[in-house]
């Protein structure tokens, strides 16, 4: 999948999109630099672990220098792979940008955040017990694709389409492409209640309940921050769209 071209031109930089991909990167190249022991421990201390969480909502101290709720949004931060990371950046810069446009800066950091938070709190609840750390950016990413199915059904997502050893690009509507992913990740989450689906350094499963949650509630959140709200921003620069 490549940056899709979208019907209306970006009108503001997108900074906190930005901002947000430079740090997760920053984090993800301070990871490299820690040795194995040292590595889970820091995933330990800031990304979600289930059991502790539960603990920490039943009043149960845990011991931890990090209070155990903060890590709902630590973890959104944090990322196990080279290719974890890529795809979630890549994912981020294509659709974050348009909804920090229509959301505006402020409330664009606002509503990821909640997404992430919302879409661990979805995977912890189907495992409330487990002791896997669980981490990554693709709950609050989900939330933000899932208020761009809304917002913009009809923009074309050019997607890569293998055919033995050439490749050559598809143009699918948001709606089917979003759709169908958004699907995936909720049949994985039902086919797997009974596997570890936490993204960690035990497993190295993925977190279909949090991406499924973090949609949902994208979708929800969206409007409720003025997704929908009449275009009372400044006319655009261009004339014509930009490809992103």
């Amino acid at each position: 999948m490549v940056p899709l071209r979208d019907e209306n031109p970006i009108r503001i930089t997108p900074y906190v999109t930005y901002a947000l991909i430079a740090a997760n990167l920053l984090i993800f190249i301070y990871e490299l630099t820690l040795a194995g022991p040292q590595l889970d421990g820091f995933f330990h201390l800031f990304a979600v672990v289930p059991k502790e969480l539960t603990y920490s909502f039943n009043g149960i101290s845990v011991n931890q220098p990090v209070p155990e709720p903060l890590t709902l949004i630590t973890s959104q931060f944090l990322h196990a792979s080279f290719t974890h990371v890529g795809f979630n950046m890549l994912f981020l810069w294509i659709f974050g940008n348009n909804i920090e446009e229509e959301l505006g800066r402020v409330k664009f950091l606002i509503f990821y955040l909640a997404c992430g938070v919302l879409a661990a709190l979805t995977q912890w609840f189907f495992s409330m017990q487990s002791g896997v750390p669980s981490l990554g950016a693709s709950g609050a990413i989900a939330g933000v694709m899932g208020a761009y199915i809304l917002k913009f059904p009809r923009a074309k997502v050019v997607t890569f389409l293998p055919l033995g050893f050439f490749f050559t690009t598809v143009r699918v509507p948001a709606l089917f492409y979003l759709g169908f992913w958004f699907l995936q990740q909720a049949f994985n989450g039902v086919t797997m209640l009974e596997a570890p689906a936490n993204v960690g350094m035990e497993s190295g499963g993925v977190a279909y309940w949090a991406h499924a949650g973090g949609f949902v509630f994208g979708a929800i959140l969206g409007p409720l921050l003025g997704l929908f709200a009449p275009d009372t921003k400044p006319p655009a620069y261009t004339t014509e769209p930009d490809s992103y």
